[in-house]
This record gives structure tokens, C-alpha cells and sequence, in this order.
């Protein structure tokens, strides 16, 4: 808690006091359109990243329940084995596969798709931070998953549903709650990467991590970069808060109508 609270209490102190005791930072922080361009590029970032591993990771989570004992157990090493792994290693490998003359590229070459740019682009970023992070998709929603009774869909058929029926009305809303936490993990682990971005992006498409420690290393401006990390903070915390009122009153409203 210490290590935590004490970094937040320096970066706020460094936010209005560095150069000048103030709100100049903020001014300037607010009033610059290229880092309230990079803060919505961002948020835009993590938000394709969450999304990415939700197409991706659903889907993996509900073949990990539904496959047998053996084939589980391959499924979940799958998903374990980039938390053996150095991250540096990772993106430096995922540096390899999407650069100009790649295997990547030559594979979409090969079918007919011609040079996509993937590194040094934000896409590139994105399959990059999604390789990284969808394991911390995929294991909340088969906690989740695991969970859920299976007599439910049972039922359900025996009621005349069909599969389809069956997982919108049954299987589906009782995953809700690994979804929705995988997908804030995800979003917010999202918005303070910077090893991946700085070696799969460009300083075109930087995001706020790297604006942050360009600050602090490159031009020495603590109160710049500990403007950028509080408004990252509130805007995070702000949109944690919305979120948990909107979860309340749906709760609230299945409930009443149970």
C-alpha cells in the first residue's frame, strides 16, 4: 500500500509545485492539442485492445470449459506460457514478425493481400498489447464460466431451445460478470503500457506512457509528467465510476424484475 500511495502523493506534489507552485501545468496540459490528441489516441488504444481480446478470448474460454480434461489442460498451458515469458522478449518477437519483410507479411503477400503496414503503426500496437494481455481475459471469464450450471442449458433444451437460444438467454448473461471483469483488467492495464508501444509504434502514434517518460528523461519536466499521470488517473477513476453505476442499476433492475 505504501509503495503505492507514497509515488502518488510525489507525482501530485511534483503536478503543482514543479516549476511554480500552481495550476500551470494543467493549463498547459489541457490547453496543448497534441497531448489531448495523444490522451484520446490512448484511450482509443485500449479500448480496440479490450475489444480484440474479447473476440478473441470469449471464444477461447468457452472451448476451455467445454473440452475435456486433456485437451483443457493443453488450453490452459497455452494461455500460461506468456506469463513465463519476458515481456521484452515477447514484443521484441512480435518485432521481428510484423516488420516491412516479415513473416507476417510475406504470408499476406502470399494470399494476395499486399503489404499491410504493422509495424510502426498503431495496429501494430494493438495485436501487440492484445498477444500480451488476453490472458488476463481469458482466465477471469473461465473462473466465471467454470462456475455457471450446466443444468441451466439442459433445461432450456428440454424447454424446446435451441443452442443458439440457449447461450443468448442462459450461457451468455451468466458470463457477463468475467466479461466485464477481464475487459476492465484489460482497458485499464492498457493505459499505462509502454515497452510494447515504444518498440512496436512510432513517436507519430505515442501514447501517454511515452509522453510521460519523455518528460521525466528526455526534457526533465516533473510537473509535466505528473500533470499527465493525474489526468490519466481522474479520467480512469471517472470512467471505473460510471461503470460501476451503470453494473448497480442493472443488478438492480434484474433483481426487480425477479
Amino acid at each position: 500500500m505504501i509503495g503505492f500511495i507514497v509515488p502518488l502523493v510525489i507525482m501530485l506534489w511534483y503536478a503543482f509545485t514543479d516549476p511554480s507552485v500552481g495550476f500551470d501545468n494543467f493549463a498547459w496540459y489541457l490547453g496543448d492539442a497534441v497531448q489531448q490528441r495523444i490522451l484520446l489516441r490512448t484511450f482509443t488504444t485500449a479500448v480496440n485492445v479490450t475489444v480484440v481480446c474479447l473476440l478473441l478470448g470469449y471464444p477461447y474460454a468457452y472451448a476451455m470449459v467445454a473440452a475435456g480434461p486433456k485437451l483443457r489442460a493443453v488450453l490452459t498451458l497455452l494461455v500460461l506460457v506468456p506469463f513465463w515469458t519476458s515481456l521484452m522478449v515477447r514484443t521484441f518477437a512480435w518485432v521481428i514478425l510484423l516488420q516491412d519483410h516479415g513473416p507476417i507479411q510475406s504470408l499476406l503477400a502470399t494470399v494476395g493481400l499486399g503489404q499491410i503496414p504493422l509495424i510502426r503503426t498503431n495496429l501494430g500496437v494493438v495485436i501487440g498489447m492484445s498477444q500480451v494481455l488476453l490472458p488476463f481475459f481469458v482466465l477471469p471469464l473461465y473462473a466465471v464460466m467454470t462456475n455457471i450450471d450446466r443444468r441451466l442449458i439442459l433445461a432450456s433444451s428440454s424447454l424446446g431451445a435451441g443452442p443458439i437460444t440457449s447461450f443468448f438467454r442462459i450461457w451468455l448473461p451468466l458470463s457477463l460478470p468475467g466479461v466485464g471483469a477481464g475487459s476492465l483488467i484489460v482497458f485499464i492495464s492498457s493505459l499505462g503500457f509502454y515497452v510494447t508501444p515504444a518498440l512496436l509504434g512510432s513517436p507519430g502514434n505515442s501514447l501517454i506512457s511515452q509522453q510521460i517518460f519523455t518528460q521525466v528523461n528526455g526534457l526533465l519536466q516533473w510537473g509535466r509528467a505528473g500533470t499527465m499521470g493525474v489526468v490519466l488517473i481522474v479520467i480512469t477513476l471517472a470512467i471505473l465510476a460510471i461503470l460501476g453505476l451503470v453494473i448497480g442499476r442493472s443488478t438492480s433492475t434484474i433483481k426487480g424484475v425477479r
